[in-house]
Parts: structure tokens; sequence; C-alpha cells
């Protein structure tokens, strides 16, 4: 097992439970701002900001477990940095649209496109890896 294969994944995890937290204090603040504290309460900001989060939700778990699915299967780190780090990015721009009030759409959509490249492309490096491995 390449150790260092398996720390980069491990770093590009911290850094996304890191969006996912930042996210959960900017929701945890427009709660309090509006005294809202079960659903949305037909506040527009939180709403946004909620499905923000749950989009994070959606797509971290999954991307880092593929991820680290490549290291144990012998990616190397120089790949496993970039994708992180485009994931991680994009991931970041998507949740900086969200949480602002009126975020601009570029940072969704350079968020989206980002991540989304990212998680194709580890997906097809693992199926690269299943099918040297199983054939």
């Amino acid at each position: 097992m390449n150790q260092t294969a398996v720390a980069t994944v491990g770093l590009y995890a911290v850094l996304n439970m890191a969006i996912l937290f930042w996210l959960v204090v900017a929701t945890s603040q427009i709660r309090r701002r509006y005294k809202v504290w079960i659903g949305n309460g037909g506040v527009a900001h939180l709403e946004r900001v909620m499905r923000g989060h749950a989009n994070a939700i959606e797509n971290m778990p999954m991307t880092m477990l593929l991820l680290l699915i490549t290291a144990l299967l012998g990616t190397s780190v120089v790949a496993l940095h970039l994708l992180g780090v485009a994931f991680t990015a994009g991931r970041a721009l998507h949740a900086w649209h969200f949480i602002e009030e009126k975020g601009a759409r570029w940072q969704r959509e350079i968020g989206f496109g980002l991540s989304g490249l990212a998680t194709i492309v580890t997906m097809t490096t693992l199926l690269g890896h299943a099918f040297r491995l199983l054939l």
C-alpha cells in the first residue's frame, strides 16, 4: 500500500470536510439571524445555503471514496493531487456561491465544472484500474 497516496486522499478529505463545516457554520448563522430552527422558514437565503450544503453532502463522500480506492489501486500521487485540487477548488467555489445571498453565477458554473470533471476523471480512472485487474 502506498501510504503517500492514501495520505494525499486524506488531505483532500480534510479540506472537503472544512468546506462542509464552512457550510454548516453559514447555515447556523443564517438560522440565528432569522430565528429559524427547523426547515427554511421561507427565508430564501437559508434555503439557498441549505441547498448548497445538501449538494456538498451529495457529492463529496462518494468522490472521496472513489479517490481512496484509486489511490489503493495504484494511482500516482501527482494524479491524486490534480484530481483532489480540482475537486476541492470546485467544491469551495460552489459553496461560496451558495453561502452568498446572491452569489455570482461564475462561482457555481466553474465550481460545478471543476468538481464534476474531477469526479468523472476519478470514475474513469477507477474503471481503468478495475478492467486492468479483473480482465
